[in-house]
């Protein structure tokens, strides 16, 4: 049976009553599957231009820019390319995974909702306030970031929050704009980096010193060591810095996701979420798995500049690319790249902070967060959960404290976790979901997009992040501290708290694939994507200087 048939004989039923009915059954435990109205939630006010270019800068962050220093030391320079290659590949198979779901049903709860819907109400709550936490932790740091950036030129200036909540508080379309921008220049300042790494290693550096791949020879490569001085075995020294690159490119690469939170505010979703997905090959290809290359080539992974760098607070100093144009002679360079930096966690914290905001509201409107939540104002913007997620904010200002690196050094580890179990529950979601289509006699060819590699893709992703996540705390044990060790894995019996509590109040069970509701609220979604077309082709053809832009 196809979908139209499908949706046609589904929507013969009033889809409230349809919820309803299904609450009674005990699945969906009285969550609200169709999306409030347009004046009374979030508005679709994400332009293509917008949500491509937020996806491909949104995850670039001090996790690549400035982490990959670590990565290079414990890897050695083909230990960082196998590693950022690796993790790379299961962050693809997982944006497929979610670009299918989001391609199909894009409501305003994000993938939290997928979950709710799809797999069972209980583990929905789970994964939204999984999300959330990890929201709440990343923004204050990423800030806090930004303040040791603008103390490598001066002391003076005291770190604020100020910018990144008024840019969320003036409405999806100024954060749409301004994250673009954003990511322009980020995207622009690496492309940057890239080339001038390229340059330095063919001889275009004020030594004349053409690199090559020496740098990949006997001492400073091919692989690294960690550890070895704790464990005194050579192969397994190697072993664990290669492992340790895994753990480092998984904390580079989370982030990808928030295309999964930008759905409901995207501008006919269907046909822009499909090309942003598409596009996220070609971004991990250059500017990740390209980006660690290149710093692998101009860089010496012995290099004890190097070593300083990623023992020290983030900034300038930190980055890998600073050390190469020390190296090269090169001055002046440090502080523009400080500058680029800046922009990179400021549109991080930016990011962030509306990704928190958007998932708490989603969890609000399910009726597993508190209703205050779902509330927006007349711009579309959920303030109160802004207002809550703000709040958090203020965790920067522990930096005054002698100890406030490593509190810090401790919510990346949070992050991390909190990221893992969100790819590892996106996935499992896409599972459940294909089999729904399966058992409800649905094809997948019939999808707005048909995800490649599948099923067995979402498999490989969830268990290769599984294996990463158990086992991303090793050098916690070796020997063992308290501290790292919680913070490494505190996020997983959190969300076992989560899932468990909320299967036990509620009396959840997982949805049978027959059961799961695949049409709800979807003709709304169909009807408002059709608006959106009328209105477009009314404003006439677009000029050839338009779709230039659009392309770029």
């Amino acid at each position: 049976m196809s979908f139209e048939e499908k949706g046609v004989e589904k929507h013969e039923f009033d889809t409230t009553t349809y919820a309803s009915a299904a609450s009674k059954e005990g699945y969906y435990a009285n969550e609200i599957l169709v999306d409030p109205k347009e004046s009374e939630s979030l508005h679709r006010s994400l332009t293509a231009r917008q949500i491509s270019m937020i996806a491909l800068g949104g995850a670039i962050g001090t996790g690549l820019i400035i982490g990959s220093g670590t990565a290079l030391v414990r890897g050695g320079p083909l230990g960082i390319c196998l590693g950022y290659s690796f993790v790379g590949c299961v962050c693809y198979l997982v944006m497929v995974a979610l670009g299918e779901m989001c391609a199909y049903l894009p409501h305003k709860k994000g993938f939290p909702g997928y979950a709710t819907r799809f797999v069972d109400p209980s583990f929905g709550f789970a994964l939204g306030w999984n999300y959330v936490l990890k929201y709440v932790i990343v923004t204050p740091n990423n800030v806090n970031a930004a303040g040791v950036v603008i103390q490598y030129w001066t002391r003076k200036v005291h770190i604020s929050i100020w910018m990144v909540f008024l840019i969320n508080l003036l409405g999806v379309r100024v954060f749409g704009e301004l994250e673009f921008w954003f990511s322009s220049i980020k995207v622009i300042s690496l492309v940057g980096l890239l080339l001038m790494g390229i340059i330095i290693d063919l001889g275009g550096n004020p030594r004349h010193d053409r690199i090559g791949f020496r740098y990949w020879q006997h001492p400073d490569g091919p692989m690294g060591s960690y550890l070895l001085d704790k464990v005194h075995n050579v192969h397994l020294s190697i072993f664990l810095g290669f492992w340790s690159t895994l753990t480092n490119a998984l904390f580079a690469f989370i982030g990808t996701e928030l295309i999964g939170v930008t759905v409901g505010e995207a501008q006919a979703p269907r046909k822009n979420i499909p090309i942003a997905i598409r596009r996220t090959f070609f971004r991990i290809l250059v500017f990740y798995v390209g980006g660690v290359f290149v710093i692998s080539l101009i860089v010496p992974s012995t290099d004890k500049t190097l070593f300083v760098a990623n023992k020290s607070k983030a900034g300038a100093a930190a980055s890998p690319f600073v050390v190469a144009t020390t190296l090269a002679g090169i001055k002046v360079l440090n502080h523009i790249i400080n500058a680029a930096i800046l922009l990179f966690v400021l549109s991080a914290a930016n990011s962030d902070l509306y990704i928190g905001t958007r998932t708490l509201y989603g969890l609000a409107v399910q009726g597993q967060a508190p209703k205050i939540f779902a509330r927006v104002n007349r711009m579309g913007v959920p303030y109160p959960a802004l207002i809550f997620c703000t709040c958090f904010c203020f965790l920067v200002f522990l930096n005054v404290s002698s100890g406030s690196a490593k509190v810090f050094g401790w919510f990346v580890n949070l992050v991390s976790t909190f990221g893992a179990i969100t790819w590892m529950c996106i996935c499992y979601t896409h599972i459940r979901f294909m089999k729904a289509l399966k058992a409800q006699g649905m094809s997948r060819d019939d999808l707005p997009y048909k995800a490649p590699f599948q099923p067995w893709g979402s498999w490989v992703a969830l268990v290769a992040t599984a294996i990463i996540t158990i086992f991303k705390g090793f050098d916690t044990f070796i020997p063992f501290t308290k501290d790292t060790f919680v913070t490494a894995y505190i996020g997983l019996p959190v969300f076992v708290v989560f899932y468990v509590g909320y299967k036990l109040y509620y009396r959840t069970s997982l949805i049978p694939s027959e059961k799961v509701d695949l049409i709800t609220g979807k003709r709304e979604i169909d009807e408002e994507e059709e608006r959106f077309n009328r209105e477009q082709e009314a404003r006439g053809p677009r000029t050839r200087w338009q779709k230039l832009w659009e392309n770029l």
